[in-house]
């Protein structure tokens, strides 16, 4: 499902700056790849000379915000029962009636003692609990959001663009992995099926790369403990 949610276009009728919502199981998996400057090479009609244009476009994928799901175990909350503090007649100063409940990974304790029973108490404060806890959570993942959109936005150096779109030669190519791609009217063109095969084709130099990537880190550690080894042996 696709929608488009701001467009804003320059003096000369072409997009200066487009937002779009994109909704499907798994979306963001294959979309995050475009992430990145996007080339566009092409010769337009109105240039009576035949030369080469060049246009560039700043790509963001980010996950859309989805409501907190807060779980609290048993096992991480303390509950503590004492005698309500303020006036109350009869009842309310003679029975542990007031209730704290403190969440021990974040320290967040809430007190309740304005109802007459302990019952009622601890439900209202388990309910505040609740909102806090919710609060916190969105607030983190807020900052999360923020910090991933200008870790996207920090890595855009124009010289450096992920992808190309060569419409003279008619080709698609992805400088990060070398992938070249033929065709790339039909895979713009298409239904979806082409376009497919070439981001899963993305998405394959992407896991090989992470693995070199990974090999890369672990090699240094893996020599090291074979010639520590070695010399161990040498030793004994």
């Amino acid at each position: 499902n696709f929608n488009v949610t701001n467009f804003v276009s320059t003096e000369k009728d072409s997009c200066r700056e487009a937002s779009a919502t994109v909704e499907g199981k798994g979306i963001y998996g294959l979309l995050k790849f475009e992430v990145g400057v996007h080339r566009v090479l092409r010769v337009p009609k109105t240039d009576m000379m035949n030369r080469m244009h060049t246009s560039t476009a700043a790509v963001l994928v980010l996950p859309s915000p989805t409501e907190v799901d807060i779980v609290i175990k048993e096992s991480d909350l303390r509950i503590d029962t004492m005698r309500s503090s303020g006036p109350g007649g009869q009842h309310v100063n003679k029975t542990d009636s007031a209730v704290r409940v403190t969440h021990l990974p974040t320290g967040i304790a809430v007190r309740c003692e304005m109802g007459r029973s302990q019952l009622a108490n601890r439900e209202h404060a388990m309910f505040v609990l609740r909102t806090r806890l919710f609060e916190k959570e969105r607030s983190v993942k807020e900052a999360d959001d923020r910090s991933l959109r200008r870790s996207q936005i920090g890595r855009m150096n124009f010289n450096e663009k992920v992808r190309t779109f060569d419409f003279p030669q008619d080709r698609l190519i992805e400088h990060r992995y070398g992938h070249y791609s033929g065709g790339m009217l039909n895979i713009l063109q298409s239904s979806g099926a082409a376009l497919g095969d070439f981001i899963d084709e993305v998405r394959a130099n992407a896991r090989i790369a992470d693995i070199r990537h990974r090999l890369t880190l672990q090699v240094p550690d893996v020599l090291q403990t074979f010639q520590e080894k070695s010399q161990n042996k040498r030793k004994g």
